[in-house]
């Protein structure tokens, strides 16, 4: 009878934003590749933050004014470009959609430190696992239920439903060691020569940029898992 070999552990940094479309869309398939690989590689995921517009007003911009705004590009190629991160999203497993009652409100932009510092905490405070489902519910909060997320109340729910206690979340949003570590970290992906989310790192060194197939995923990993092997 033949061994079954070990499933392998391996680290991913996810830096990604959470107004980021594709950072969803690259963790479902990423989920998917991992479904495959179930018994040879398994996963602790943790997220990394990477503000995609630092300067964003606490009161947010509208969705569509700001990308004509950024990238100059007309109504009609931002819709068309929409529908097909949709269907993207959709093959993945993930969701991009209004999922709430009546006609939805209009998609907005928000300001995502205080996010990400909450993403950090959690990590800190309750390990990946609840950081990762923290990640989920923002994603859910920001794509298919259009809630402001510059509000720190809405975020205060948020961090509550994931199981994480309220107080101290509150008061993590106010600590300044905390803000400074989210400050080090998104530097630190730029030493990296990380400009565009999502970004994931395997093992602290092997870097996946964008949204991937599971496809590509699953090679990927497989061969950090060979070279990981290999260095013992």
């Amino acid at each position: 009878m033949v061994a079954r070999p070990m499933t392998q552990n391996l680290a991913i940094d996810i830096y990604s934003d959470v107004m980021c479309p594709w950072c969803l869309i690259g963790y479902g398939q990423l989920t998917k590749a991992l479904k495959e690989l179930e018994g040879e590689i398994a996963a602790e995921i943790r997220w990394r933050p990477f503000e995609l517009n630092p300067q964003m007003p606490l009161e947010g911009e509208e969705q569509e004014a700001h990308l004509q705004r950024k990238y100059g590009r007309p109504a009609e190629e931002g819709a068309r470009i929409r529908g097909h991160m949709k269907a993207i999203a959709d093959g993945a497993g993930v969701s991009l959609s209004w999922e709430g009652e009546g006609e939805a409100p209009p998609a907005m932009m928000w300001n995502t430190r205080d996010c990400h510092k909450l993403l950090t905490f959690a990590l800190i405070e309750a390990g990946p696992q609840v950081q990762t489902a923290l990640k989920l519910a923002l994603f859910r909060a920001h794509f298919n239920e259009r809630r402001n997320l510059g509000d720190r109340a809405v975020l205060l729910d948020i961090a509550a439903g994931v199981g994480l206690h309220r107080e101290a979340a509150k008061a993590a949003l106010d600590d300044p060691e905390l803000e400074a570590r989210v400050l080090a970290e998104e530097a630190q992906a730029w030493d990296m020569n990380i400009s565009g989310v999502p970004a994931m790192i395997v093992e602290n060194k092997f870097l996946i940029p964008g949204a991937q197939s599971p496809e590509v995923y699953v090679n990927a990993l497989r061969r950090v898992a060979e070279k990981t092997r290999a260095a013992g």
